[in-house]
């Protein structure tokens, strides 16, 4: 049996193949997992940083 080329397949027979290939996240999103500059202004953050030290 004769292996057809990749280039050849079907779009979705191409997709199939890609899709094993590529790894998993195993349920945690990648996008999370962005850390933010320390440089940049966030309003949430300083309001957070103040009350994890107790500032009020």
């Amino acid at each position: 049996m004769k292996v057809t080329p990749l280039k050849k397949q079907s779009k979705k027979n191409q997709r199939k193949f890609h899709a094993a290939k590529r790894g998993s996240w195993n349920g945690v999103s990648p996008i999370t997992r962005v850390v933010q500059s320390k440089r940049i202004y966030d309003r949430n953050r300083t309001k957070q940083e103040s009350r994890q030290s107790g500032d009020r």
